[in-house]
């Protein structure tokens, strides 16, 4: 089972200096600051994902990239961009949901192709447009019309994709994207594109789905597909999951909800391979927008906030898992809630964590690095790391996957 991380330009600095919260003044972004594969010891997934929109642009603004990023990732392709190491892959796509709201997508086949070669791609989703709704009772001719015009439009855009691939003898893998609102239309798309020649295809718009319904689907797609059909998920995790998915096919998938519980989620920010914990905040004062309202507005006193923040890191810093040092810790990050105005205490979770501390367990090289700095709540820098540490958690609990075992030990019997 191989994992795909999408790429949104996640950077950290290796020269950051977390007892100031400063940054080099020599620093230059993405030349000098480094991916998850460069600042683990071990990458955390088997490749990324590249999508235009976030590259080029879309419909609803700019992409991630400078002009100059552009054009330095088509001058150097995506292996050199990404300073990728030997074995870490490449997929590109079009990032559908960035045109959802289109009655068909603003991006032609040729463009896409354009991209894909001109950056060096490994493979290639086909052009999609998503299909949200989900009704598994619907038939493939009784359902909502646009349901059914957006899946007729990824069908032609596939074939059209596929044959220039084979026209023009590009060196991509082209992955077929397959839309459906229930298990016959899935199944049904599937089987359409096998006929197309592919022998890849991606799964797209299961997201919202209840693994129920995904693997309802994926039953139902299990009676067409042929025995060489790969499917891929397109921004599905649920690693409890996955030993079933790769049942019916599934080989891999894509997603950014590890990363992004790092500093989205409300509770789950620190993960460990049986369990997850909320991170410490500390917001820095000249940071926080609702922070520098309530000081601005004369709620709060900007010398009390400044004064608590330090307190707060200095004793974080100085914590050595005694009773003592627990009860300080909780003490401190509660006045700085307080003068923070937050809507819920979390010293409760707070002491979870500092009873664990599980960044002391944790054999991965930015926790070795850092200790309690990664489990602190507090700017871009911890909270990517964090981000990079949750998704060598799920490197190691795919590892364990019955499915990467037996391929593992298949290989292995054969040498």
């Amino acid at each position: 089972m191989k994992f795909y991380f999408p790429d949104s330009q996640d950077l950290v600095s290796p020269t950051y200096d977390f007892q100031h919260d400063e940054y080099s003044p020599l620093r230059v972004r993405q030349r000098d600051d480094l991916y998850a594969h460069e600042i683990l010891d071990t990458p955390p997934y088997s490749g990324i994902l590249v999508s235009k929109s976030i590259v080029d642009g879309a419909m609803k603004g700019a992409g991630k990239y400078t002009s100059a990023q552009r054009a330095r990732l088509y001058r150097l392709g995506v292996e050199r961009f990404f300073r990728l190491p030997k074995g870490v892959e490449s997929l590109g796509d079009n990032g559908a949901f960035n045109y959802v709201d289109e009655l068909v997508p603003p991006v032609t086949v040729e463009e896409t192709l354009d991209f894909y070669i001109g950056c060096g791609f490994d493979a290639g989703v086909s052009v999609d447009h998503i299909i949200f709704g989900y009704d598994p009772l619907a038939s493939l001719d009784d359902v909502d019309p646009a349901w059914a015009e957006r899946r007729r439009i990824t069908l032609r855009l596939a074939e059209e994709f596929i044959t220039q691939v084979s026209e023009q003898n590009l060196n991509l893998q082209p992955v077929g994207a397959a839309q459906g609102w229930s298990p016959t239309s899935f199944a049904d798309s599937v089987e359409q594109l096998q006929k197309m020649g592919y022998q890849r295809i991606a799964l797209g718009g299961m997201v919202p789905l209840k693994t129920k319904d995904i693997l309802d689907c994926l039953q139902e797609i299990d009676k067409v597909r042929l025995p060489t059909t790969e499917l891929h998920l397109l921004g599905v995790t649920r690693v409890e999951s996955m030993d079933l998915f790769s049942d019916f096919g599934v080989t891999s998938f894509d997603s950014t909800s590890a990363f992004r519980q790092a500093f989205m989620d409300d509770r789950n920010n620190f993960h460990t391979e049986n369990d997850a914990f909320i991170a410490l905040r500390v917001p820095q004062v000249d940071g926080n927008p609702a922070l520098k309202r309530a000081i601005l507005a004369g709620r709060v006193s900007q010398k009390d906030a400044i004064a608590q923040e330090r307190v707060c890191l200095r004793v974080l810093r100085e914590f050595d898992g005694s009773a003592g040092a627990i009860e300080r810790a909780i003490a401190e990050l509660d006045a700085y809630e307080t003068i923070c105005q937050v809507n819920r205490s979390h010293q409760a979770e707070y002491e979870r964590t500092l009873t664990a501390a599980p960044w002391n367990e944790c054999e991965c090289s930015l926790c070795k690095t850092l200790g309690i700095e990664i489990a602190i709540f507090r700017g871009t820098e911890r909270n990517k790391r964090r981000g990079f540490h949750n998704m060598s958690v799920l490197a190691n609990k795919m590892k364990k996957l019955k499915s990467n075992v037996l391929t593992s030990t298949t290989r292995s019997n054969h040498g």
